[in-house]
């Protein structure tokens, strides 16, 4: 059976300011939409799913975000997700320019956890704590091919 990945859905606390966020890294929206009703509650598993989303997508055109926030029922506030914990990690993109994209994540007060490293002279990269708490890898390779 053929498989492909179609998308990462994540719930944000501010569907703008994320979309804003992952805009400025250089992703663009494909489209936006506000869905409830019976079928979104059966496809989610959700009684009085309603929720307003963004779909998003990489430059070249392979990778895509769905973000959505919910207008019902509340979103659930939950304390940011570790490095170790099981579920949900990161989400990783590679960017031609680290230093920039690091300057762009500081626009929107996302930080580092940490710092930026070096991966055996392949990769410079960092997580940075995005909005909503979200964890996004951003990586430059260091010898492009």
């Amino acid at each position: 059976m053929p498989i492909r990945m179609e998308n990462v859905a994540i719930a944000v606390r501010d569907l703008e300011a994320t979309v804003a966020f992952f805009t400025d890294l250089g992703l663009t929206v494909l489209g936006r939409d506000e869905v409830s009703g019976e079928w979104a509650e059966t496809a989610v598993g959700l009684d009085g799913n309603h929720v307003r989303l963004a779909m998003l997508q990489t430059p070249d055109g392979h990778g895509r975000l769905e973000l959505f926030e919910y207008l019902h029922p509340a979103a659930i506030e939950t304390e940011p997700t570790q490095p170790n914990e099981i579920g949900m990690h990161r989400v990783a993109f590679s960017v031609d320019d680290l230093d920039e994209a690091l300057a762009i994540a500081a626009r929107h007060g996302c930080h580092p956890l940490r710092g930026v490293a070096t991966y055996q002279d392949v990769y410079r990269l960092t997580y940075v704590r995005g909005p909503s708490g979200i964890i996004v890898m951003l990586a430059q390779e260091l010898r492009p091919a």
